[in-house]
């Protein structure tokens, strides 16, 4: 089945009970239990909900897994695999990691024990050399935010193999339209469903699959004990997100196409940051393991001073964090997305005040230029 009618005809097609189009809000929190000695679906809805379950479902047949997790937002999702970690385990990371889950791994090495390693995971030799007989995972993201470096998946997936480690992917640029980690080896899949799942901005949710059952079992374990679930009427707004993913990114990916060409050759612009663009470090590699370069680039100005001007004069893009709305979103990376870290963490990253992050939304081509066009003019 293609992916564009896989995004429709999944779990949450339909209501299983009456046929409706659309998978009921289920707003209860425990169910009647019948004094049968025979094991009950639903008890209460921290454990399970219907709602929340055809999303799981969802998710992992959309990653080719065997089992999916929602959780209240991104960091949560994250949390809850950290979690998988125990007490004097070390974890391998991107060095250009997201700022959130930076913070919330130096957080869980000071307080639980846990150790980390940041390293360039486009060099593979540098992960080699980073291993140590407590490593248990590496975490990958690719595309990175906000420079959009490219991971070889398949080498890391090599790598861990080898010394039997979990591969954790944040695949949240990509979504399951563009890039599934799980079927190139990767153990598990992360996405903030907040972004191109949800894809309409209204909802805060977080996504986790795994690939074998054990895996399964232990995380879900650790979403029960935790409890840090997704509610029901987020869980159906990531639903109703998910059945127009495939045309939204088409579209939006064919505006980032174009006007990443036509920025690249405006004279205010040092650089662009896109995988579509020819000559991006890893162009070739991305195609190999994606479906297409996505909707996110990066751009640096010749005037390190000029970004806020530039950002005052747009009227079609929202200045907010966040990304894979419907409208085009530009986000300054060193006050918001990367906030949390130190401004030498910052500049080893490439994260300069001049760098701004473009989402590209689905409004007109033409609109977004002329837009795009006049700030740069002013």
């Amino acid at each position: 089945m293609d992916m564009l009618t896989k995004l429709i005809h999944n779990p949450a097609l339909m209501d299983k009970y009456t046929g409706a189009s659309s998978i009921p809000v289920y707003h209860s929190s425990t169910y009647h239990q019948d004094l049968a000695d025979t094991p009950v679906r639903w008890t209460y809805s921290r454990i399970g909900n219907p709602t929340r379950q055809a999303l799981e479902d969802t998710i992992a047949e959309l990653e080719e897994g065997v089992r999916g997790f929602a959780f209240a937002s991104g960091m949560a999702a994250i949390a809850a695999v950290f979690t998988l970690l125990g007490q004097g385990d070390h974890i391998i990371l991107p060095y250009d990691l997201y700022g959130g889950t930076y913070h919330l791994m130096t957080t869980m090495v000071e307080r639980f024990g846990l150790s980390a390693s940041f390293v360039d995971m486009t060099n593979l030799t540098a992960v080699e050399n980073a291993l140590t007989p407590r490593t248990r995972a590496l975490y990958i993201e690719t595309p990175s935010n906000p420079l959009m470096k490219i991971t070889d998946i398949r080498g890391i997936v090599h790598i861990a193999q080898h010394h039997r480690l979990l591969t954790i992917a944040d695949n949240t640029f990509m979504s399951p339209y563009l890039q599934r980690p799980l079927t190139l080896g990767c153990d598990i899949v992360i996405h903030s469903a907040t972004k191109f799942l949800g894809g309409h901005s209204d909802v805060v949710a977080g996504l986790v699959v795994v690939k074998d059952n054990q895996l399964g079992d232990r995380l879900a374990q650790i979403q029960k004990d935790w409890g840090g679930i997704l509610g029901p009427e987020d869980s159906w707004l990531v639903i109703r997100g998910i059945k127009t993913l495939g045309v939204r990114m088409d579209r939006a990916q064919q505006n980032a196409q174009y006007l990443t060409r036509w920025l690249k050759s405006q004279p205010q612009i040092a650089h662009v940051y896109y995988p579509g663009l020819p000559g991006h470090d890893g162009t070739a590699l991305h195609h190999s393991q994606a479906l297409g370069p996505g909707c996110v680039f990066s751009l640096r100005f010749q005037d390190p001073n000029y970004w806020k001007a530039f950002v005052n004069r747009l009227h079609y893009a929202l200045y907010a964090v966040s990304l894979g709305g419907v409208e085009t979103i530009v986000s300054h990376p060193a006050t918001m997305s990367h906030a949390s870290l130190t401004e030498e963490e910052r500049r080893q990253q490439g994260i300069t005040d001049d760098l701004l992050r473009v989402s590209m939304g689905i409004e007109s081509l033409n609109d977004l230029l002329a837009d795009f066009q006049q700030a740069l003019e002013g």
